[in-house]
């Protein structure tokens, strides 16, 4: 326990400043309610004690990588470059620009390489709740990314029967 203050209230004041600075939660603090106190606090991730290092490092580059993203707004795949304002996928001298729908999808995919989103999460995140597209909607925008971007071999959109979708790096 650190003395004076604990872990939630630091960075619950983090937080209040507006401090993005990426936190870990290291804690001997297991119960359920404990660690949900630590997400609602504003900790990007937690773990418990006995700490497993390697993991921990491994925590520590992920939390890292995806601060840079949010912060400079551009990600990085091998020789392709996503720029987030521009909505720009850009590699070597090539440089496309892409419908906005079509950009927030694969820059989403491509900031969690390997990790599965369902089509459901992906309507949710990048056309709203609310919204009243087709279920095939993610489909279509996958489709034509998978044509724009075909024979780059830095990354690859996977369909996960059953499942969803997700980004590979090749590169």
């Amino acid at each position: 326990m650190m003395p004076k203050l604990d872990g939630y209230e630091l960075t619950r004041m983090l937080r209040e400043s507006h401090n993005t600075l990426p936190v870990l939660m290291l804690t001997a603090k297991q119960l359920p309610e404990e660690k949900k106190q630590g997400f609602l606090v504003g900790t990007d991730d937690y773990m418990t004690k006995p700490v497993d290092e390697e993991e921990m490092v491994l925590r520590i580059k992920a939390l890292l990588r995806r601060a840079q993203i949010v912060t400079e707004h551009r990600l990085s795949v091998g020789n392709v470059t996503l720029d987030y304002d521009a909505l720009t996928v850009t590699r070597g001298t090539e440089s496309e620009e892409l419908p906005p729908k079509e950009f927030y999808l694969l820059y989403k995919l491509l900031s969690y390489p390997g990790k599965i989103f369902t089509r459901i999460q992906l309507m949710d995140e990048i056309w709203g709740m609310d919204n009243e597209s087709a279920d095939n909607t993610v489909n279509t925008h996958i489709n034509r990314l998978r044509n724009r971007f075909e024979g780059w071999n830095e990354f690859e959109l996977v369909t996960v029967r059953g499942l969803g979708y997700k980004a590979v790096k090749k590169a």
